[in-house]
């Protein structure tokens, strides 16, 4: 008799439980949905507010949502913090990383931008988007022997990417290699006929 009400007493939790986290489920749902509406009709302040309203810090979907939406509100500060709370929650997830990008190009915090792309490449590797735009500004500092590793291992993966081929042969050129540059310039022409700026870069090899 004692084990069958050990049972019951067991079941009752189970089911007063299961029924919390389906309520706290179904507010949450409630809350994103709101904000949806408020950010579409560009009412972000309404939006944050119908985040603020559930939110707690070790939530990692809410810090995220709020990063993004502070971002859309022009408020950088406030949206870099959000995300790295979302970032510390989930250091291996690479969406709130690409997020905090964002409101920190916003910010013109260069040095901080580059240490996301390098941390999203230690997650993953071949990650194109993180090996492009570090390629970029690696390219903008001229570190151009850097900035050769980042587009060619796009090259590598993708052949026919015109935005990585061109952005490869001005790196190749400008890191002293004019013969690997004229392979990367008339790649860029079969992508693209009569690109201006591989044809540019083909007449500044001698």
């Amino acid at each position: 008799m004692e084990i069958l009400k050990k049972i019951s007493l067991a079941a009752v939790l189970a089911l007063f439980l299961n029924g919390a986290a389906a309520q706290s489920t179904s507010v949450t749902q409630t809350a994103f949905s709101k904000s949806y509406v408020s950010e579409q009709a560009g009412n972000y302040t309404q939006a944050i507010a119908d985040m603020k309203a559930i939110y707690k810090e070790d939530n990692y979907i809410t810090n995220i949502r709020l990063g993004w939406l502070y971002y859309m509100a022009k408020q950088y500060t406030e949206s870099v913090k959000f995300y790295n709370l979302a970032i510390a929650l989930k250091p291996y997830a690479i969406e709130a990383r690409f997020g905090c990008v964002k409101p920190l190009s916003a910010l013109e915090s260069w040095e901080k931008v580059k240490a996301q792309y390098l941390q999203i490449l230690k997650i993953d590797p071949q990650n194109t988007v993180a090996n492009y735009w570090l390629g970029v500004i690696l390219y903008n500092s001229k570190d151009y022997v850097s900035a050769v590793n980042h587009f060619g291992k796009n090259v590598n993966l993708y052949p026919l990417d015109y935005d990585s081929v061109i952005m490869l042969a001005w790196a190749k050129l400008n890191s002293g290699k004019p013969n690997d540059a004229r392979v990367m310039f008339n790649q860029a022409l079969i992508i693209r006929p009569n690109d201006a700026s591989a044809l540019s870069g083909l007449k500044l090899i001698k």
